[in-house]
């Protein structure tokens, strides 16, 4: 499921991730904002009749969460045999083959959410509308927040879809049997960037940002997840002017298992 909020720059490298998939293994839908971005893929691409009815979703608004319901709701409602919920962005990039990516999909029976620690940053997030304005429905205690990039198994897109008690908040619930990670490699190192994490220029990208990208690991709460090794199988934000530099070592790194 790709979320972009204006175009699909890496279109072309994403095309060649999916140019040897099965059509059994994967089911593509793409949700663009239709007031900045009008755009119809040809009948050869991957993406062709794959957008989804879609509203505008502009950043920092609730506008962004219901489109990645819509993606959802609209993955479930499409195929029956869709098991596995994966969201993208428009800056999101590949960083393994999709044999490998499937795979490790294939292989598991857990959703991956992000659930960071609570510290002062949830609890600013818990607060930011008001001091009391999450209650009842959502307790301090049981509030987490993190990557809104993620991978769910169809019982979760179900209960994330069916949802109204949690979203009249504008959050997503806590589940059981999630892995408290994401897969998509995101560097906020450097702090923020209008709430931005780093962006990766042209000038960065080769062998060596990929492999790098590779060898990190997600952030997992031991006391939940005890020893786990899971990939990073996707990475962001890149540079939209990285698409060449990217597509140039397609075949020979970012696809080579």
């Amino acid at each position: 499921m790709f979320l972009a909020t204006s175009s699909l720059p890496f279109a072309p490298l994403w095309e060649s991730f999916f140019k040897n998939a099965p059509k059994t293994h994967v089911s593509i839908y793409v949700h663009v904002d239709p007031i900045t971005f009008t755009w119809i893929p040809p009948y050869s691409s991957v993406f062709h009749d794959r957008i989804v009815p879609s509203k505008r979703s502009a950043r920092h608004s609730t506008a962004v969460a219901a489109a990645m319901r819509r993606l959802l709701a609209s993955a479930l409602v499409d195929d029956p045999n869709n098991y596995m919920f994966i969201l993208v962005s428009d800056s999101c990039i590949p960083l393994h083959s999709f044999n490998f990516t499937y795979k490790v999909f294939a292989n598991s029976n857990k959703s991956f959410v992000e659930m960071k620690p609570q510290d002062l940053g949830a609890f600013f997030r818990w607060t930011v509308r008001g001091a009391h304005a999450m209650l009842p429905e959502v307790r301090y205690e049981d509030f987490r927040y993190g990557s809104q990039f993620l991978s769910l198994t169809r019982k979760h897109a179900r209960m994330v879809v069916a949802d109204t008690r949690v979203w009249s908040k504008f959050k997503l619930p806590c589940f059981q049997g999630c892995v408290h990670a994401t897969l998509t490699n995101v560097d906020w190192s450097l702090g923020t960037f209008d709430g931005h994490p780093r962006m990766y220029k042209k000038d960065e990208v080769g062998p060596k940002l990929i492999w790098a990208l590779r060898r990190d690991r997600p952030k997992y709460d031991e006391d939940v997840d005890g020893e786990r090794n899971d990939p990073f199988l996707f990475a962001r934000k890149f540079s939209p002017d990285a698409l060449q530099a990217l597509m140039a070592i397609a075949d020979s790194v970012i696809f080579k298992d």
